[in-house]
């Protein structure tokens, strides 16, 4: 009879087989620094031949500085506004806009989504309406926005809305729309409700459709929230980043410029590696599409 030793051993060793028969090849051999690498070196890579190819067109003047200013000369845009404390207020001021515009959307066209998904006539009646302002630019609701709320906070709120929940609804709807149909059933024959079974079963289930429409979600929000920044100015509204882009705009100040589209580049590539990346790896790891993640 075998010990429980070597019992407990022979377990060990199956479980760890399976993990290297679940993991894509090579992944189990990569140091921690060498994944690092693999993931970090390119972009970095990109990004120095990028400035590179910038400072040569620099250098051979086919454009006139006021046209294309020197890598230094927008680094040092960069580094004045963060020094004078401009940068962190600008961004503050984007930022915390688009943060909760964004989660008052999730909170909108969450349950609008489940509803179009499993309401026929919900669908029939609203399911194109919500596809087309999901391609409808949204700086076109700014005008709209102006003359029915003036330049106030308001304004922004409503066309950072108008651009988000419909592509996070059809996210929803999508994701749902690919839950094999066995799961209600079983759901239904546990006995769990409609409130039960959205929560525990249609969610979860459409948890990668929806996660797609929240990134969409976000991008639509970020880049409504500039447009609306661009074109709503007033005091009471302060200064986000779309308002210091225009100024820079309205200055002729190139520099500015580029120092803002540097910017607001900066938050959307953040938000994707620190908030986004990280669910969708969670999500891809918890169904086993380790092979995604490379």
């Amino acid at each position: 009879m075998p010990q429980p030793d070597t019992v407990d051993n022979d377990l060990a060793a199956v479980g760890a087989g399976l993990d290297a028969l679940d993991a894509p090849p090579g992944e189990q051999r990569a140091s921690p620094g060498k994944r690092f690498l693999r993931t970090a070196l390119p972009p970095i890579i990109a990004f120095a031949l990028l400035i590179g190819v910038w400072q040569a067109l620099w250098a051979l003047a086919f454009w006139p500085e006021y046209q294309l200013p020197a890598p230094a000369a927008v680094w040092a845009a960069v580094t004045e506004a963060v020094r004078s404390g401009r940068a962190f207020e600008v961004l503050w001021t984007s930022v915390h806009r688009a943060v909760l515009g964004f989660l008052t959307a999730v909170v909108i066209a969450t349950p609008l989504g489940l509803l179009i998904a499993k309401v026929r006539v919900v669908r029939a009646a609203i399911g194109s309406l919500l596809t087309g302002l999901q391609s409808l630019p949204s700086v076109a609701w700014v005008p709209a926005g102006i003359l029915w709320f003036g330049a106030t906070p308001a304004t922004i709120y409503f066309v950072v809305l108008m651009g988000s929940v419909p592509s996070i609804a059809n996210g929803l709807v999508s994701g749902v729309d690919q839950i094999p149909p066995l799961l209600p059933r079983v759901g239904q024959a546990l006995g769990a409700g409609k409130l039960a079974a959205a929560r525990h079963i249609l969610l979860p289930a459409a948890l990668p459709g929806y996660l797609a429409g929240l990134k969409q979600g976000w991008a639509f929000s970020w880049r409504s929230l500039m447009a609306a920044e661009i074109i709503a100015t007033s005091p009471q509204l302060g200064e986000g980043l779309g308002q210091y882009l225009h100024n820079g705009a309205s200055l002729n100040d190139i520099s500015m410029v580029i120092a803002a589209i540097f910017l607001i580049l900066l938050v959307g590539v953040g938000i994707e590696l620190l908030v986004f990346r990280p669910l969708e790896r969670a999500v891809l790891r918890a169904r086993g599409l380790t092979g995604a993640l490379q």
